[in-house]
């Protein structure tokens, strides 16, 4: 899911600066795949819950796994999102050349940050998932100076083109948010996964 979520906001970020309709389809296309691995992970875990009723730890475990998965479901939908306003406004770029360079640098810190998940859950990282909310300083600093350039007096390109960057500015920052998210969920996971390796040595053989 991570990797997919990744590709996906990569992929919307490239067609919305680019007017590539074709791009954009393929994410709003590919949106539905997240949705099916969200529910592939939601039947596994219920049917672990049914087959083997989980003891505290356990559960707690069970059910951050879960929380990783409904926030990348969300991370695809924003994607998603981003996407259908480039859709919305083909063939021209949605973005305006005055804030070009935003977007693509928010661009850049989504892609940084959904590639730290990729690989804190690969690897039960604690470390890298706990980066992650400093990482996620970076977005609010870039949506901050976005609406400083949007609420300029010297703003010269009206209503429509503010309203289409607050949009889009809330999307890439709800994005980093939820990475964040499942930053905290993958500390809390690691951090058990641990207790539980020390606990098994402690009870083995001396």
């Amino acid at each position: 899911m991570a990797k997919v979520v990744r590709e996906a906001m990569r992929q919307a970020s490239g067609a919305l600066l680019t007017a590539d309709h074709t791009a954009a389809q393929q994410v709003t296309v590919r949106d539905a795949e997240i949705d099916v691995l969200y529910r592939v992970v939601e039947d596994r875990v219920f049917g672990l819950a049914a087959c083997r009723p989980p003891v505290a730890g356990d559960l707690r475990m069970v059910l951050n796994m879960l929380q990783v998965a409904a926030d990348l479901q969300r991370m695809g939908d924003l994607a998603a999102h981003v996407a259908r306003v480039a859709l919305r406004r083909h063939p021209v770029p949605a973005v305006v050349p005055e804030l070009a360079d935003l977007f693509r640098a928010m661009s850049a810190v989504a892609d940084e940050l959904a590639a730290k998940i990729v690989s804190a859950l690969a690897d039960h990282d604690a470390v890298q998932a706990a980066q992650l909310d400093r990482d996620d300083d970076a977005m609010d600093d870039l949506h901050r100076k976005l609406f400083t350039v949007m609420l300029s007096p010297q703003w010269p390109l009206g209503v429509e083109a503010a309203i289409d960057g607050a949009l889009l500015g809330r999307y890439f920052e709800r994005y980093a948010d939820h990475a964040v998210n499942i930053g905290h969920h993958v500390v809390v996971l690691a951090t058990a996964t641990d207790r539980l390796s020390s606990a098994a040595g402690a009870s083995g053989p001396s």
